[in-house]
C-alpha cells in the first residue's frame, strides 16, 4: 500500500511523548513532533488533513483543540496512526489478519481495559450489527443506563476503564456501521452521553486532564447531534471541575449552561443545571446568587410531572440530591446553621453501600460542624467518613478528608479527639 507523504515513521509514532499526545487528542503536540522528529512540514500536514495551515500552526502552539471525531479520523488516516492510539476502531488501511476479532481488540486496547473492565467482557464487547437502526440504538441506550448504575457503588478508579471502553466501542460503531441521518444523530447523542460518564469517572478517579478532554468532546459531539441538554450538561461538568482553580470562570461557564433552559427542558435536567450553577456561585462566594439558584432548582423539581419522561443521565436528581447540594453550598459559604439541616436530611437516605458518596457528603457535614464550633461532633462525623472511604477507588473523598482534618488540626489541634483523628489519618 502506498503511504501518504505525512505517514509517521514507527520510531516517531512509538515514542512515549507521541503516544501520550495521541491518547489525549493533543494534536498540536502531534503536529509539532511530526515536524521536529519526522521533518513533515505544517503545510503538508494541513494539505493531507484538510486543515488550514494557520490552524495547524495555532494548534502546534497550544491554541485550540481538535474535537470532532470525523476530523480525528482524517488526521489518523493522514498520519497513518492506528485507530486504537486515538480511541477509534481499526482504520481501513490497517492490516488485519482476523477481521472478526481486530475491532474488539482495538477497542479494548484503546480503553486499556483491565481490572474491573477485564472481568466484564460481555459488557465491554457488544456485537453490534453493521446496519444500525432504532432497535440497536435502544439496546445501546439500555446498556449505557445499566453501566451508569455502577457509579452508585464504585469509584472512578474502578469504573473509568469500563466507561471509556463503552465510549470507544460506540466510536467504533460510528466508524464502521451504516445508518440513516436520524440514527447518526442518535448515535452522536449517545456518544456525548457516554463521554460525560467516562469524564465523570476520570474526574472521580483523579484523572483531571482526561476528564476535561472528555467533557469538551462531549460538548462538541452533543452540539453536532443537536442535543442541547447534553451540551449544556457538558458545560456544567466543565464548570464543576474548574471551580477549585478559577471560581469566577467556573461561575461564568455554569451560567452559560443555564442560559438556554426553557419550560420544555426536562425537570431533572433543569434542576441539575441550576444546582451546579448554585455550587459554582457558592465557591465564588456569592451567597445571594447561590440562594436564588438553589430555589430555582427546587422549583424545577416541584414542577415535574410524574408522566414526564426524564433522561436517564439526570433521572437521579431528586430532593435528597438537592438537599446535599444545598448543604454543601452553605458549608462552602460558612453558613453552618443553614447547611447542617440540609445535609442531615439528605444523608438520612444513604446506606453504606454508597460508600463513596456517603463519605464525601459526610465531610461537608463535618466541616459545617467545625465552622459552628461543634468540634467533637465534627471529629465523629469525619471519622465516619474515613471509615467509609477506606478502599474506595475515588480521589474526591480522600481530598475532602485531608481538607477537613487539616482544618481541624489548624484550628483545634489541642483537642484530644482532633489529635487522635490527625494521627489516624497521617
Amino acid at each position: 500500500m502506498i503511504q501518504p507523504p505525512t505517514a509517521l515513521p514507527s520510531a516517531v509514532l512509538e515514542t512515549a511523548q507521541m503516544r501520550h499526545a495521541l491518547a489525549a487528542h493533543d494534536f498540536g503536540t502531534v503536529f509539532r513532533l511530526a515536524r521536529e522528529e519526522a521533518g513533515i512540514s505544517y503545510q503538508r500536514i494541513a494539505a493531507e488533513c484538510g486543515i488550514k495551515p494557520e490552524r495547524v500552526g495555532s494548534l502546534a502552539r497550544g491554541r485550540g483543540r481538535v474535537e470532532s471525531y470525523e476530523k480525528i479520523a482524517t488526521i489518523a488516516d493522514a498520519l497513518r496512526v492506528p485507530g486504537h492510539m486515538v480511541g477509534l476502531a481499526p482504520r481501513p488501511w490497517e492490516a488485519a489478519t482476523d477481521t472478526a476479532v481486530v475491532p474488539r481488540r482495538g477497542v479494548l486496547q484503546a480503553a486499556g481495559a483491565v481490572g474491573l473492565a477485564a472481568s466484564l467482557p460481555d459488557i465491554l464487547a457488544p456485537a453490534g450489527p453493521r446496519r444500525i437502526g432504532p432497535e440497536a440504538i435502544a439496546h445501546l441506550r439500555e446498556r449505557t443506563a445499566r453501566l451508569r448504575r455502577l457509579d452508585d457503588i464504585l469509584g472512578g478508579g474502578d469504573t473509568y476503564r469500563v466507561y471509556s471502553a463503552e465510549y470507544q466501542a460506540t466510536k467504533g460503531i460510528l466508524r464502521t456501521g451504516t445508518y440513516s441521518d436520524a440514527v447518526l444523530r442518535e448515535l452522536l447523542a449517545l456518544l456525548a452521553e457516554q463521554a460525560q460518564q467516562a469524564g465523570w469517572a476520570a474526574f472521580d478517579g483523579g484523572r483531571e486532564r482526561e476528564a476535561v478532554a472528555l467533557y469538551r468532546e462531549s460538548r462538541s459531539t452533543a452540539e453536532e447531534a443537536g442535543a442541547g441538554d447534553l451540551a449544556r450538561n457538558a458545560l456544567a461538568f466543565l464548570a464543576y471541575q474548574a471551580g477549585p482553580t478559577d471560581a469566577q470562570a467556573a461561575a461564568t461557564i455554569a451560567a452559560h449552561s443555564c442560559e438556554a433552559i426553557t419550560e420544555q427542558t426536562p425537570a431533572t435536567v433543569r434542576a441539575l443545571l441550576w444546582e451546579r450553577y448554585a455550587w459554582a456561585l457558592a465557591v465564588a462566594g456569592d451567597a445571594s446568587g447561590t440562594d436564588q439558584a438553589l430555589h430555582t432548582a427546587g422549583a424545577a423539581l416541584d414542577s415535574a410531572d410524574a408522566d414526564e419522561p426524564q433522561p436517564d443521565w439526570s433521572a437521579w436528581v431528586g430532593r435528597a440530591e438537592l438537599d446535599i447540594m444545598a448543604g454543601r453550598c452553605w458549608t462552602e459559604l460558612r453558613r453552618p446553621l443553614r447547611a447542617v439541616p440540609h445535609l442531615t436530611r439528605g444523608l438520612s437516605g444513604f446506606d453504606d453501600a454508597h460508600a463513596r458518596d456517603k463519605a464525601l457528603y459526610l465531610t461537608w457535614l463535618a466541616e459545617a460542624y467545625a465552622t459552628a464550633g461543634e468540634v467533637e461532633e465534627a471529629v465523629a462525623v469525619a471519622a465516619r467518613a474515613v471509615d467509609l472511604a477506606d478502599g474506595v477507588a475515588s480521589a474526591r473523598p480522600r481530598r475532602r478528608i485531608e481538607h477537613v482534618v487539616s482544618r481541624l488540626a489548624l484550628d483545634h489541634g489541642s483537642v484530644p479527639a482532633v489529635a487522635e483523628l490527625v494521627g489516624r489519618t497521617a
